[in-house]
């Protein structure tokens, strides 16, 4: 059964670089992936259309290169998305809208091995990732569960106020920053954009209380120099663009201006 990258970089305190797309889409991760520049690949599940089929898909194109990849996935059905994700060969799970201890348990206990030393509620699965079942069930088996890193998004005030609660469970690896659903959680709809000091201090209280109990946060960032001041502070994983932010910006930027040379 395949390693795992991120868990590798992880495991030897290593750096670490992502990229989201929007849809599990193997031909962009095929073209990313041949960058070398990344690490793994986020599909932001939660907001685009997929089908199972995609999955393997897509985990097949993030082989072919040697990278890892990760998926996010809604909090109503995320058990079965993220086990099937798994089943498919996405090694990496980032959990949405994490508040509370016990969402925080699921999450864990939807990827772990059902074992008693696991103690997750993972079982045998004859799927893609365990060689249809060739492997299914083998100690390897138990370590790929194992080695998949939990990633929750801290998004809600909830989440904030039980971050050291959360945090403590042992089993979450990652944490990241969701800034415009912490803004909705507090009433203030897109207060991020505005530099709100509440916001901004949740921010940096979560990533700082993730570093101080051995939790590795991952910031997402539009450009190098943005990465900076969280260097500084110690954070050592970060994610960069996004496919349709990228496409948006080039037509807004370029075809703009070219709209502006021929309508003068």
């Amino acid at each position: 059964m395949r390693s795992n990258r991120l868990r590798q970089l992880l495991n030897e305190d290593k750096p670490s670089l992502a990229m989201h797309i929007s849809s599990p889409s193997p031909d962009l991760a095929e073209i990313i992936g041949k960058t070398g520049t990344v690490d793994y690949i986020e599909v932001l599940a939660e907001y685009w259309p997929y089908d199972l089929y995609d999955f393997d898909n897509f985990a097949r194109a993030t082989e072919l290169n040697g990278i890892s990849s990760m998926i996010k996935v809604d909090i109503e059905n995320k058990a079965f998305v993220a086990q099937r994700a798994i089943g498919s060969g996405i090694q990496n799970i980032l959990f949405s809208d994490t508040r509370t201890v016990e969402d925080a348990k699921a999450c864990i206990s939807a990827v772990r091995a059902d074992t008693p030393q696991s103690g997750g509620r993972f079982g045998a699965a004859d799927r893609r990732f365990s060689s249809y079942g060739l492997e299914g069930g083998t100690d390897e088996y138990v370590k790929v569960l194992d080695d998949c890193v939990i990633a929750l998004m801290i998004e809600k005030r909830e989440a904030v106020e039980n971050l050291e609660d959360i945090l403590s469970l042992g089993g979450i690896d990652m944490v990241t920053f969701g800034a415009n659903d912490y803004s909705l959680s507090l009433g203030k709809p897109r207060a991020f954009e505005k530099g709100d000091p509440e916001v901004k201090e949740a921010i940096e209280y979560t990533y700082k209380t993730a570093l101080k109990m051995g939790v590795h946060p991952r910031v997402a960032i539009g450009s190098p120099e943005a990465a900076i001041p969280w260097m500084e502070m110690g954070v050592k994983h970060f994610a960069m663009g996004t496919d349709w932010h990228i496409l948006y910006q080039f037509a807004k930027d370029n075809c703009g201006e070219l709209r502006k040379m021929l309508e003068k």
